[in-house]
This record gives structure tokens, sequence and C-alpha cells, in this order.
């Protein structure tokens, strides 16, 4: 089996990039013409480069920015609509249907989603206005305790979710905005799946079994996602993936080789977080960078620090001897079957 032919061959796709915040950041250091030069000259090539056909962007804000997320939030949704619709090689989508025509098309299909609901607060109502924006997909929280629920921060609390956070996991479902679990705390995690009827995911989280992270999930989680049809996406963020240090593309393999021992292959995709090259822009000087829980981010796996070398995990999934039937699921099959739900 020729590893690079296959991945080329493959539907890729990557559940979680951080590309809008550094949109947001280049256009006020910049200005507009930045990120039209971002989006042609670098993000393009490196999609290309790495064979993903479809990209989940996460809209995120940091804590500090608690009053102005909501325009935050919508100035980071300005932002993609925009690039989206002058540079051809993408499609923004909103269902199945229209990530299907883009990838017949050969462009890559574009999904929006929210990393933390700091523009929500706990105004439930507004999951609807983000919904028409495009938003199709959602998380409460990033790290620590929010609005709707505890992240996995505090997951000492034994939090569940409070009056709020309940009814917005009903509003999701009603919308149709896949809930994703990855950030919460195990106990939120727990409620989540007692309340939910639908599909739920976890975008970029990896296995406790293997590195005892509170970002990442108990083999009885694991099992729960896929029980509901979801799909868990592999985070290759090195100290999600090897608490002693030593992550490397076999250690990744390890976490993607767990998820469809313990919750079937159906349910493990990928969910790669690659953000050093947001952290090496916003960041140059800085030797290192650790705001959450003294995860150094200017750390990355070698041979697998960015988009473009994601054809290396084929590579290496191939000689540990994934079947391709299997190894298409991982790569964007179970991804794109959920999708093409919404």
């Amino acid at each position: 089996m020729d590893a690079r032919q296959l991945h080329r061959d493959a539907t890729v796709v990557d559940c979680h990039n951080d590309l809008p915040v550094l949109l947001l950041m280049r256009n006020r250091e910049f200005g507009d013409d930045a990120i039209a030069e971002y989006w042609r000259e670098r993000w393009v090539p490196e999609l290309r480069d790495g064979g993903v056909d479809v990209q989940v962007l996460p809209i995120y804000n940091a804590p500090s920015a608690a009053e102005a997320s909501l325009r935050n939030t919508l100035l980071q949704l300005e932002a993609i609509e925009r690039e989206a619709a002058r540079t051809p090689e993408f499609a923004l989508c909103r269902g199945g249907a229209e990530i299907d025509d883009a990838l017949a098309a050969g462009r890559i299909a574009l999904v929006v989603a929210l990393e933390g609901t700091p523009a929500v607060g706990t105004d439930v109502e507004l999951f609807a206005v983000f919904h028409r924006l495009g938003v199709r997909m959602a998380s409460f929280t990033h790290w620590a305790r929010a609005a709707l629920a505890d992240g996995s921060a505090d997951e000492d609390a034994g939090s569940r979710l409070p009056g709020v956070g309940v009814a917005a996991v009903a509003e999701l479902e009603r919308l149709g905005i896949l809930l994703d679990v990855s950030h919460l705390a195990a106990p939120a995690v727990d409620h989540v799946l007692e309340l939910a009827t639908k599909t739920l995911i976890a975008s970029h989280s990896s296995c406790r079994a293997l590195c005892d992270h509170h970002r990442n999930l108990s083999d009885e989680h694991l099992r729960a996602i896929a029980a509901t049809g979801g799909v868990v996406g592999i985070n290759m963020l090195p100290f999600f993936i090897d608490a002693d240090g030593n992550a490397t593309i076999d250690r990744v393999v390890d976490h993607l080789e767990h998820v469809a021992e313990v919750a079937g292959v159906d349910h493990v995709g990928l969910g790669p977080d690659f953000i050093k090259d947001w952290v090496d822009e916003v960041h140059p000087t800085r030797k290192t960078y650790a705001p959450f829980g003294g995860a150094d981010l200017k750390q990355a796996i070698p041979g697998l620090a960015g988009t473009r070398d994601l054809p290396n995990l084929t590579e290496r999934m191939v000689e540990r001897g994934w079947r391709e039937p299997d190894l298409r699921k991982a790569l964007g099959e179970n991804w794109l079957r959920v999708l093409r739900t919404l």
C-alpha cells in the first residue's frame, strides 16, 4: 500500500484548527490585506500539502476578553465568511449536502464551530442566531468554569451542568448543532451523556488511559460517545499524548488505536489542534508559552507539527498495519458520516 497515495485519495477531515482567532489578530494588527495574503499564500498550500478536504474552524475567545467576546465572535465569523467567499479553493458549508458539493467540486469544505461560549453567556437563545450564521458545532467551555459548564481544569469540583447548561443541551439538539464535549470536566460529560438524545462528539481529545491529563477522555466516555454515534478526534498536542514528554507520531497512533479498540473503529478521527504556528506568530520572541496549566504551546510532535505533516501520520499508520478501509475511516470518513447529518 502506497501510504502517500492513499492519503491523497482519502477524504481527510481535520476537526480542529484555531485559524479564526489568528485571522482576527492579523486583521487588527495588519489590516484586511494581511488576512487575504495569509489565506492565499500560506493556508491554502498548507491544507493542500496536508491533504485536508474538510476543515472545522473553531471560534475561540480568551477568558480575559469576556466582555468583548460577542463582538470578537462576530468578527471572526465575518472574517471566515469574507475570505471563503473570495478564495475559490474553499466553500463555507452549513450542512452535509453542501460539504458533499464542495468535495465533488474539489474544494475544501469549511465548517464553523464555537470553542467555548462566552459570546452566549446565559442567553441560550443566541445559539439560534449563531446557527443562522453558520455555526454547526459548539463546546460549552474552554479550560475552566464557564456559564454553561465546568471546564476540565475544574473537574475536581465535581459539578454537573447548571440549569442554563441543561437548557443549552436541549437547544443545540433542537437546532441541529453538534454538542462537543472536548474541554468539559468529566462530571459535566457524565451529565451531558444523561441528557443527550442525539449524537455527541469530542472534536479534539485524546485518551486518558494512555495519558492521564484532565483534557483527555476516559474509556467509559469513549464508549459512551460512540454509543451516540459520535466520533472522538485525537488531539495531537504533545502534553495530551504522553505524560512523560515522549510524544511521537507512534504515540499518536497508540491513541488512535486505543479509541478503535475501546469504542470501535467507526468512532475515531483526527482533531489535531495544530497551534504552534499561531503561537509563534502571536508570540514570536517567547521561548515558551504556557497559559493553560503549564502546557507549553510552543512544543510540537517531531514530524507532526502542522497540517502539512498529516501524510506522515498516514504513513506510520500503514507501517503499523492499519487496513485501508479502517485507515480511511480514521482519516475522515467517520467525521464525514457525522457531518452529513447536519
